[in-house]
Formats: C-alpha cells, sequence, structure tokens
C-alpha cells in the first residue's frame, strides 16, 4: 500500500470517512464526507494537505480549510473587487500571501493593473496548488504583469520603498502558532498605510463573521478586533462579509482608506464609508463593465447587489462590532485560537 493509501485509510479510519473541522470554541463543529487526500505533506512552516470532500477539492494549512472548489471564487472575489473598484485607477497591487493564486486571479482581471507583487511564505503550498489546484490560479503566472516571490510579506512590506493602489492581505488567521500573527497588528497597519498612494485602499481577510458564532461569548473570533485596529489606523474601516460554506457560514473582511485631500473638503469620514457601503444605484454594476476585462461575465458572485448584501450588516452586527475595543498590537496579540 502506498503512503497516501495509507494516509487515506488513517484518515478513514479516524473520522468515519469524514473530515471534521472545529469552527468555534465550545464544540461547533462541520463534518463533511472525506472522499479523497489528494495530497499530504509539510513544509517548513506548516502542514499542507489538498482533499476533496462534499465541498469539491479543498486545501488545508495546519487542517484548516483555506478555499475549496465550491465557494473559493464568493470568497476571493469578494476579498479584491469591493476594494479594487474603489481606487480611481488601480495600477500597482500588493498581495499578502494568496498562495492558491486565486487573488491573483481576481486581480488581473483588472485591466487598468500594471503590477501585482504577490508575497507569500510558503513555497509548498504556492507548487501544490499549481499542480492539483490549478484553476485556482487560471494561469496567472503566466501573465506578465505578476511578480511572484517566495518570502516572509511581512518583512518584505517593511523594507520596500514601493508605493501601490491596493493592499490586499490573503493570509492565514491570526493564530498563536501560525505564521502570519505580525500582518495582524496596528504596527504593520500603520505602516502598510504609509505605502499607500492617495486613494489607496487596504483589504484584510478578517475571520469568521457568522453572527450567532460571534456573538457567543465563547467565541474567539477576530474580525471584531481587525476593524477596531484598523480603524485606529485609517480614517475609514468597513467591515463587510460574504457567505462561505466551506468556511462554515459568513466569512469577515475588513478594507480601509483614507480620505484624499479633496475629499476632505467635500465629506467627513463616515460619510465617505456609508458612500461605499451604499454607494449610489448601478455604480459597482458601471465600474465592474469599466475596469472588469469581460464584464459582468468575468465575474460569478460579485455585483452591485452582492455588495449591498455584504456591506449591509445586521443591526445587532453592528453593535456586537461596535462594542469591540481591542487593539492588535506587537505588544498584545489577538489570537483566534
Amino acid at each position: 500500500m502506498s503512503q497516501l493509501s495509507s494516509a487515506i485509510e488513517e484518515e478513514r479510519a479516524k473520522s468515519g470517512f469524514s473530515f471534521i473541522e472545529d469552527l468555534a470554541a465550545g464544540g461547533l463543529q462541520v463534518s463533511t464526507p472525506l472522499k479523497n487526500i489528494v495530497f499530504r505533506g509539510e513544509s517548513e512552516y506548516q502542514k499542507v494537505d489538498i482533499i476533496e470532500t462534499w465541498f469539491g477539492k479543498t486545501l488545508l494549512t495546519d487542517g484548516k480549510t483555506q478555499s475549496a472548489k465550491c465557494d473559493e471564487r464568493i470568497y476571493h472575489e469578494a476579498l479584491v473587487h469591493p476594494a479594487l473598484l474603489k481606487v480611481k485607477d488601480c495600477k500597482s497591487v500588493f498581495i499578502g500571501g494568496g498562495g492558491e493564486l486565486a487573488t491573483a486571479r481576481e486581480v488581473l482581471k483588472h485591466s487598468s493593473v500594471e503590477r501585482v507583487v504577490m508575497v507569500d511564505l510558503d513555497k509548498v503550498v504556492v507548487e501544490m496548488c499549481q499542480k492539483w489546484l490549478p484553476e485556482w490560479g487560471n494561469g496567472a503566472t503566466d501573465d506578465p504583469r505578476l511578480d511572484l516571490i517566495i518570502g516572509d510579506a511581512y518583512a518584505w512590506m517593511m523594507n520596500t520603498d514601493e508605493m501601490f493602489d491596493a493592499i490586499i492581505m490573503d493570509i492565514s488567521d491570526p493564530t498563536e502558532a501560525g505564521p502570519g500573527i505580525k500582518l495582524y497588528t496596528q504596527e504593520f497597519y500603520s505602516y502598510a498605510a504609509t505605502r499607500l498612494n492617495s486613494g489607496g485602499v487596504f483589504v484584510t481577510q478578517a475571520g469568521v463573521a457568522e453572527p450567532v458564532i460571534i456573538a457567543t461569548e465563547h467565541s474567539n473570533t477576530c474580525w471584531g478586533a481587525i476593524n477596531r485596529t484598523l480603524d485606529s489606523v485609517f480614517d475609514c474601516a468597513i467591515p463587510y462579509y460574504a457567505q462561505v460554506l466551506s468556511f462554515g457560514g459568513k466569512w469577515g473582511y475588513v478594507m480601509a482608506f483614507n480620505q484624499t485631500e479633496e475629499s476632505r473638503c467635500e465629506s467627513t469620514a463616515a460619510q465617505a464609508s456609508n458612500e461605499w457601503r451604499r454607494p449610489r444605484d448601478g455604480l459597482i454594476d458601471t465600474l465592474i463593465e469599466e475596469k472588469i476585462t469581460g464584464g459582468k461575465s468575468a465575474l460569478e458572485f460579485y455585483d452591485g447587489d452582492a455588495h449591498l448584501g455584504m456591506t449591509c450588516l445586521a443591526k445587532f452586527v453592528r453593535h456586537i462590532l461596535g462594542r469591540d475595543e481591542r487593539l492588535m498590537t506587537m505588544e498584545n496579540p489577538v489570537f483566534m485560537y
């Protein structure tokens, strides 16, 4: 029996032919039939698995789902397009993480983009995704606009003098044992703000945002803390979410930006945030047609209606986020688990 076959049998014996993942403290889990283990390995940073479940092919790092075939386009479109469409003329983009190359795929759909720098720590993740999940990247590495660097995104950003129109953080959750906790701190956000051109936008994935989970006292979610920390650095911070079933429900993001000198004369920070939370009717769909190659046909999830569904949060969710006073710093990090 091969090593991979043995691994499949081992997992089946342990989990009753199921893949089980914890969603929140207190025992909340998601369970789905485990159909196959495509790849199992370990880099110097983490365990890396590609499996097949009810959600289709799925990338795991340290046993946590990073993206799945059934809804990776929802996750990646939600991460990229609300931010890039906010930029008037987006030419340069930095991606921290993004090893599946799907974030780069979405960025490269924007016809104005001339340069994309993607820095991911884990060569094994990038190479295995290129081999086993090629549709995630969809040829992104063949695009001359993409500069793919294997390295530490934190160190790269802190040592660059390059400026960007958008900074996208598609990194693992802030975990105590994980490699990316520094990328969720006030110190990093403050420096990243200096690497943005006027009118530029910062966006990050922000973990679990399922209302029932974030409302429970047993929850160890970080969406509110990330929002609060970005709000302490930028003029405007907009928390939003999208339904990503393979992650267990709604998933959080936060985009942040500073007002330009011109916009400060026209509106307050609160007004500027609300203008993008609730853009005028038809604006998002118009921007998609103008800025994205292929227009609306290039996207499976995101459009004007989806934008409103993502940014218009339920009343009690807004209250939960508003009450969260946690700041994520180097000295006092906040961990999901």
